[in-house]
Order: structure tokens, then sequence, then C-alpha cells
């Protein structure tokens, strides 16, 4: 009989059982911990001026606030407890609670999903991708330019981890091709930049960049009644970032030295993979007619027809012309993040309406945040720092309903403090798990932790002060006053 032969050496843990124990067991001990201190919690008396639903809110939220911060269980898991967790305590009737998951921005995002997944799959944004990088990237630099221009343009129609997935396969066949080094080739690492910070910057043009803008303009609408249109988001967005695009691609040019002279046998390998592409096919050309009479109805009819609407009806229209299968849908839509923004948005209600975000406001932070625009300078450097360690829409679903109530003690207009918080959230510069467009950027393995660490905290400055600048100089020419 032939011995048995093992490919890596056997360990042995040699720790004591407890430890063994209490490592493999962490993760239900956190658990279980937090039920305890929330039960113990329930059993105390609610302070001063605040009522018994509100405090059972709070401890809900701040139990909310453990998981998602934590990432113990999924944010979609979360948001649905809580949504259980409110009429059992009596925070709010089943009947109201439930009904708030049906709220339009639930809806916007679950079209604007469908439909960056039906570009995607149709393959029309990979070929509107390598026809610009072909068209316009005949030097180094121009090359460099298309990819970060590229990707901003597209996530202002797409969500921008859609874009980020896309580009980077994109620029993985142009690096191949080029020959480039890795993690040696400063040109190789500028391309990779080039997409996440397109990607991240684009993403907070537009309410289809990324659902948090949708989640919080849904916060808003709960909260006060007022809204958004689609053009009045854009035209308080692109202030920052028109100004932020032009900055990061001259900081990416001096952080990332283009080391090559000619990008020619790239621009060649995407002809060639245009060419092996063929012509537009029927599906792509209805695809691109439906999303560009979808957007132009969001800019123009947004107002009086609803946004969600529009988008549902766009959808409706890709299966009557047969370009998508419900099959397709299920794999690129993640229905996780539709259950979390509903979730979040229960949540954010329950807390406006049994009095907690207002007392939460009133006690703890209207003592050091005592002028409207300190209140914006904090929230709005709160939202960006969060973003980078937590999920953007997480850093929304924990901000917005204390946002909204200490906008009313300080007189801010509530859709300044709606774009205070949802706009910094976008912009996670810094780290893999601030956005999956950084994540994807990462795992390419070119870069550095440091490479994309340095970088994004001069950027993400960079960024703060021009949102500062924009809400005090600009916004009111747009009617939106601190």
């Amino acid at each position: 009989m032939e011995p048995v032969v093992f490919d890596k050496p056997l360990k042995i843990d040699r720790r004591p059982l407890w430890r063994i124990l209490a490592d493999r067991t962490l993760r239900y001990q956190v658990i279980a911990a937090l039920l305890v201190v929330g039960g113990v919690l329930f059993c105390f008396a609610p302070p001063a001026g605040l009522s018994h639903q509100g405090y059972h809110s709070l401890i809900v939220f701040g139990v909310c606030v453990v998981l998602w911060v934590s990432g113990l269980v999924p944010l979609a898991v979360t948001s649905l407890l809580a949504m259980a967790a409110i009429p059992v305590l009596g925070i709010m009737e089943a009947k109201k609670t439930y009904a708030l998951f049906g709220n339009e921005a639930v809806f916007f995002i679950l079209s604007a999903f469908v439909l960056a997944a039906v570009m995607t799959g149709s393959g029309l944004s990979t070929r509107l991708a390598r026809a610009m990088l072909a068209r316009f990237g005949s030097t180094p630099t121009r090359l460099a330019l298309t990819v970060f221009s590229l990707s901003a343009l597209l996530s202002f129609v797409m969500s921008e981890h859609a874009v980020a997935a896309m580009m980077f396969a994109v620029v993985v066949e142009i690096v191949r091709s080029l020959d480039l080094p890795a993690e040696k080739s400063g040109f190789g690492k500028l391309l990779y930049m080039a997409i996440a910070w397109g990607c991240v910057i684009g993403g907070i043009a537009t309410f289809l960049g990324g659902a948090r803008a949708p989640l919080a303009v849904g916060m808003l609408r709960e909260a006060t009644g007022l809204d958004f249109t689609f053009f009045e988001w854009m035209a308080a967005a692109l202030p920052i970032v028109i100004p932020l695009l032009l900055v990061g691609f001259v900081l990416l040019l001096k952080l990332f030295p283009r080391d090559i002279a000619s990008v020619e046998s790239g621009i060649l390998f995407l002809r060639r993979q245009r060419l092996e592409m063929g012509r537009m096919s029927f599906n792509e050309q209805i695809v691109a007619l439906i999303m560009v009479l979808t957007i132009l109805a969001w800019v123009f009819l947004g107002k009086k027809l609803g946004l969600a609407s529009i988008g549902i009806f766009a959808v409706a229209a890709l299966f009557v012309f047969r370009v998508v299968s419900w099959q397709t849908i299920e794999e690129y839509v993640n229905w996780g993040v539709i259950l979390m923004y509903g979730g979040a948005i229960t949540l954010a209600s329950a807390l406006e309406k049994s009095g907690a975000a207002k007392w939460l406001a009133d006690s703890v932070l209207a003592g050091w945040l005592d002028r409207p625009f300190l209140v914006i300078a904090a929230f709005s450097l709160l939202s960006l720092v969060l973003t980078e360690c937590i999920s953007n829409a997480a850093v929304i679903a924990i901000l917005m309903p204390v946002g909204m109530s200490l906008q009313q003690s300080m007189g801010i207009d509530p859709r300044v403090m709606t774009l205070t918080i949802a706009l910094p959230a976008g912009l996670a510069f810094c780290l893999p798990m601030g956005t999956p467009a950084n994540a994807i950027v990462f795992s390419s393995g070119v870069l550095k932790m440091r490479e994309m660490v340095l970088p994004g905290a001069l950027i993400m400055t960079l960024a703060w002060l021009l949102f500062l600048a924009s809400a005090w100089l600009v916004w009111p020419l747009l009617g939106l006053h601190i």
C-alpha cells in the first residue's frame, strides 16, 4: 500500500480548546451580545422628551447600525429584520410598515438596475466602450483620458458598478495587448485608476449612477413631501462633478507617469475586437433607442409622470420587443440591494414618525452644530468618511433620519440636507471596500494599497472642498438655500 502524500503539510492548532472555540464562534458571540444589550435597553424607561415608540425605534436603529457596519449579516437581511421588528415592537402598525416598502424610489431603483443589466447583457455598452477607445485613444494620454471620461459618462446613465466591471474587462484586454509589466507599469496603473475615479465621480451626477440618490430622495419624500426632478439633481451635482473630473485627471497624470511611447498595438487589438463583433444587432439598436427615450423622459417628464413610472414603462418595452429574457434579469439584478433600500426607507420613516430622529437631533447634535453651514460641513464630511468603510446605502440610512430632523430646527432646506448626505456618500476614493468600482480595480493586482489610499485621500479632500464651495456659492442660484 502506497503512503498518502499531501500537497501541503498538515498544521496542528496547538492553542487551548477554549481559544479555538472562541475564535470560531466570535460571530455568534457578537450577535448574542447585541441581542442581550438590546433586550436590556428595552427594560429601561425612555429618556425625557422621548416616547416609548421613539425609544424602541432608536434601539432598533442602533442594532441595525452595528449590523450594517460590522457586516455580520447581509445588508438586505438587516433591513428586513428592521421591517419585521417595527410592527412587533409597536413602533408602527404592520400595514403602514410594509406599505412603505412600496416607495416609488424602490421601483425606480429596480427599473434602473434592469436597464443597466440589459445594456450590459446585450453587448451595447461593451461595443460603445471599444468604439470610443479605438476612435479617441491614439496616444497614451488620450487613451487614459478616454478611459477616464468614458467611465464617468457611462456612469451618468448606468450603475457605476456595472460600468466598472465592463470597463475593467476592456482595459485588461488593452493592458495585455500592450504587454505592460504587472505592478511596474505606471501607465497600466493609470488606466485602472482612471476606471475607478471616473466611475466614482460620474456616479454621483444623476439618479442612475447608483441607488443611493433615489434612496435619499425617497426618504426626503417620505419625511417632507418634497422631491427632486432628474434635471434638478443633475444641476446640483454637476458643479461638483465637472471640476472634479478636470482636477482628478490632472492628478492621475501627475501621480502615475506614462512610461510608454505608443499604444498602437492596443488600438489595433480593439479594432480587431470591433470587427469580430460585427454590425450592431437589432436588439442593440432597440436597447439604445429605449435608453435614449427613457433618459429624455426622465429629464423632461419626470416630475409629471414620475421617475419610477417611466422606468417601469421602459422595462416593459424591452420585454415587448423581446430584447431581454427574465432569466437574464435575474442574473444581473442585485435583488438584495432592492430589499436593503426598502427596509432602510421604512426604518427612516419609523424614526421620523415616532419623533426619535427629532429628539436625537435636538438633544445630541443641536448643541454643538449651531450654524447651518457648520451642519452642512459636518454631515458632508461624516458621510464622506463613513462611505470609505461601509456601504453608501448604509451611510444614507444612518444619516438621513437625523439630518432630516436637524434641518427643521436649523431652518435648512431639506433638499440641501439630502444633497449634503447623498452626494458625498458616493465619493469613496481610498479603500477597496468603499465601492465595488474600487474593489474591481484593486482586484487586478496591479495596484498596491498605498497607491490607492494616498491619491484617494487627496482627491477626497478636494472633493469635500468643492462640495462646500458649490453648496455656498452655486446652489443658492438654483434655489437651494442653506
